[in-house]
Formats: C-alpha cells, structure tokens, sequence
C-alpha cells in the first residue's frame, strides 16, 4: 500500500506543492507515499529508482524524460505502474505540460512590448530537459521575431535565488546586456529581480523579468513578478488520480497534457530606449 515518488529536489515549492496534492489523493485512498529525492544526480535517481521497486512499491512516479540508461530498463521491467510527470514520454504514461511553449509564451510577451535584447537564465540544461526545452522555446521565438538567442546570452546556473542572482550578474556584464530575461523558474527570477535592484536597475523601466511556475510569492514581489502559470497542484492530484486508477486495473491514458498560461504583472514593461 505504498506508492513511490522520485523528484528532483524537496527544496523547491513548485516540487513539494505537487508532492503535497499527490499526497493528500493518495492517503485519501488508503496509501501512502515513499518520497526520495536526487538533487539533479542521474546516478542518484538510477539508484532511488532501484531502491523504491526493491521496497515494493506498488506504483512509482518520476520527473522528466531525461533518465540514464539504467533506470529506463529498471522502469520497461518493472511490473507495477509507472507515470512520467512534467515532460512528455512516449514509452510510459505522462502527465506533462509543454516546456518548450512555456518558454515561447515568456519570450513571446517581451517581443510584444518591444524588447529585442532578450536574455535567459536557466539551471544546468544536461539532463534536465525542462530547463533545455524552456530555453529552446524562448530561442525560437525569437527566431521567429527576426531576433536571436545566442549562448553568450544565456546563464547557466543554478535552480535557486543564489544562482538568480548570479545568473543576472552575468547577463548585466556583457558588453550588450539585455534589456528583458526569461528565467527557467520563479525561484531564479526572484533572485534576478534582487540582483538587478541592489544594481540601482529599475524593473521594468530599465529591465524586464519573467518567470516560470507562478508561485504564490511571484504575486507579493514588489513589482509582482509576470510569469507562466503551471498547475502544479493539479498535476500533484491528477497523479494521484491517475496511479489509484491504475491500481484498480484501470488502463492509464498515454498522454494527457495540462493547460499552461501567461500571468501578467508588473516585472514587464515596454523596452527601454537606449541612446548612443
């Protein structure tokens, strides 16, 4: 009577709000969950993932669709259910949202008010394909726009408030710093926001920010962060949903994708004009 989770990290709201919703269904249905998390190891993931059908799980859930080798055979040989969350996976049932759109709708608005320096600050791309479909959605829009997304544009760092600020460090030394940034998360964009303000930069006068998630904090931010809302509660609890049916003998749908959409507020505004 137990069911497995393994996400990337519990040191991050958007991960524990859905853990939180899968929870709730699941001890509303008599079982209870195993948590472990990997902090973005592949290794640490192969060897939870053996751990939890060692242990018996009766149904194991995982993050993404950037996996070694190893855990994708312990998952095809795996005789209960398993779902992918967040990202698509033709090989096992996903519950996902469109990472790559939800780039493209954040880089899609600041093209709208104007700004063509676009830049983005993302966690580690390898193996995390959220991170890598986030910026390649916010690449082709400006692809589309006529405009450009080159590497030297894009900060690398970390899933936190640290690497944020770090991150728009980065962007705001480059001899053409950009006048709005998509960041991969809410988390990071807070910390690019700190960063740009403890800089004298006004925001959005001076700089644009978007997020990625909508936490409930993104709404108290002064200015109140614009971002992409994911439902990440409704993924915790459709989950759960979906795993209890399974259990039942119910077969799970192959793909069932979740709406995601632009929230609007004051972190962005019309591009700056910059004189010579």
């Amino acid at each position: 009577m137990t069911v497995g989770a393994i996400v990337p990290t519990l040191d991050h709201a958007i991960f524990a709000q859905a853990i939180q919703s899968l929870q709730h269904i699941l001890l509303a249905n008599g079982y209870q969950l195993l948590i472990a998390s990997h902090e973005y190891s592949a290794q640490a993931e192969a060897a939870a993932t053996r751990s939890m059908l060692m242990r018996g799980v009766d149904a194991l859930t995982l993050v993404g669709a950037d996996h070694l080798d190893e855990t994708w055979d312990l998952l095809t040989s795996a005789s209960v259910p398993v779902l992918i969350t967040w990202s698509r996976e033709d090989r096992f049932p996903s519950l996902w949202f469109d990472n790559m759109r939800a780039g493209q709708i954040a880089a899609e608005h600041l093209i709208a008010l104007g700004h063509q320096q676009i830049g983005a600050i993302s966690g580690r791309r390898r193996w995390n394909d959220r991170a890598r479909l986030r910026v390649a959605g916010t690449r082709a829009a400006l692809v589309d726009a006529g405009l450009e997304l080159p590497e030297w544009r894009i900060a690398e760092t970390t899933f936190s408030v640290a690497g944020g600020r770090a991150g728009m460090a980065q962007l705001l030394a480059a001899a053409a710093p950009p006048t709005a940034v998509v960041c991969g998360n809410d988390i990071m964009a807070v910390g690019a926001l700190f960063e740009a303000q403890s800089r004298g930069l006004r925001v959005p006068e001076d700089i644009s920010i978007v997020g990625i998630d909508n936490l409930e904090i993104s709404a108290h931010l002064s200015p109140a962060l614009t971002t992409v809302h994911l439902p990440t509660a409704q993924l915790g609890a459709q989950a759960g949903e979906l795993l209890i049916d399974a259990l039942r003998g119910t077969t799970m749908p192959a793909q069932i994708e979740l709406p995601i959409e632009l929230v609007v507020r004051r972190s962005s505004g019309p591009a700056p004009v910059r004189r010579n």
